[in-house]
């Protein structure tokens, strides 16, 4: 999987000169948000290489990630007689990028798929590593294949564009990358804060490829998450059912940012980090916006829900925990009274646990 970078939209003909073999058709995807803003712009640079290029908009929302727009999909391909030498482009964020990976993956039982990610979350995690999928019946992603993209293209000033809102959220994704596997990472973030809250195109520029470069090199070795790629769930398991629990009113990072201080507070109850450590992981979620609470919740439903996570294995949640900043490891053997702990860490409505 190859990944480029570039302030611009023009280097994509260069992606996809190199690929191995140049589709007859390449069919935009993308949402009613996202479309109308890039879609023109990349019709125009492909449109020099390819004689057909078509679009593709699906109402914008996580609510309509499910196989209904899937259907949609197919009918519009079917009707345009796409076949397997052809491609999608998948044009937009998370929502976006599942959905067409998806698509590409059943449709003809596989075509080629490419991953233009124009949200901070998607340029970060979701466009990179091939899983796709959409959510069926309340639950994230249950539906889904493996299906990697020929290429990421990534574009970092389509961040301009984006919502503060979608911006804090996709921070939820660079700080779990970060705390998982990149001490000096981290300290970089720290250094340059103010870099990245004013959105300095260089320093954007910086954060996006490491960030993503971290995904990128524990995808290589482990691409389907027999091992060591389940450890980019780091903050997921209480984030998803904070999520599921919100009715998905709440974005996908800053739930995550959530988890991340929820699975450093049990972290910390196991003697891995320091009360220190588990405080400046908090302090910096707060200072990029990130909440430091979840305010409303029922510590018990949650708990309910982390049950019903896909990573259970065997009966037992697979928990995610670090040992330091930098440094995650697996835990098949986390209690509900850990769980429960770390949860009424960030519940704005119990004591806070200071211990």
């Amino acid at each position: 999987m190859k990944l480029y970078f570039s302030n611009s939209f023009e280097d994509l003909k260069k992606a996809f000169s190199g690929l191995s073999a140049m589709p007859g058709k390449v069919c935009i995807v993308a949402d009613t948000n996202t479309g109308p803003l890039y879609a023109d712009s990349i019709i125009g640079v492909l449109g020099e290489m390819f004689e057909n290029v078509d679009n593709f908009f699906f109402p914008a929302g996580e609510e309509n990630k499910n196989l209904r727009s899937i259907e949609a999909l197919y009918g519009f391909l079917l009707d345009k007689h796409y076949d397997r030498h052809d491609c999608l482009l998948a044009l937009g964020g998370g929502v976006v990028g599942d959905m067409t990976g998806f698509a590409a993956a059943t449709y003809l039982r596989g075509i080629s798929y490419v991953q233009v990610p124009t949200t901070l979350l998607a340029q970060v995690d979701s466009s990179i590593g091939g899983k796709t999928g959409v959510d069926f019946m309340g639950y994230k992603n249950m539906v889904g294949a493996f299906h990697m993209p020929e290429f990421v293209y990534t574009n970092p000033l389509t961040l301009k564009t984006l919502p503060e809102e979608e911006f804090i959220s996709g921070m939820g994704e660079v700080l779990k990358s970060a705390l998982l596997a990149d001490s000096e990472f981290f300290e970089w973030i720290l250094d340059n804060m103010d870099g990245i809250t004013e959105q300095e195109n260089d320093v954007i520029f910086e954060m996006v490829r490491r960030t993503a470069s971290i995904k990128e090199k524990i995808v290589d070795r482990d691409p389907t998450e027999k091992g060591e790629r389940a450890l980019l769930n780091l903050g997921h398991t209480i984030g998803h059912a904070i999520e599921k629990y919100k009715d998905f009113t709440m974005p996908h990072g800053m739930c995550v940012g959530l988890g991340c201080i929820s699975a450093a507070a049990i972290s910390m109850k196991r003697g891995y980090i320091g009360p220190e450590e588990l405080y400046e992981i908090r302090d910096v979620c707060v200072m990029f916006g990130l909440p430091m609470f979840a305010d409303g919740i029922d510590d018990q439903e949650i708990l309910s829900i982390t049950k019903s996570d896909k990573k259970m294995i065997g009966g037992h949640i697979r928990f995610i925990l670090l040992k330091e900043i930098g440094k995650a490891v697996i835990a098949d053997d986390v209690t509900d009274e850990e769980i429960l702990y770390g949860i009424r860490f960030i519940n704005g409505d119990e004591i806070r646990f200071e211990d």
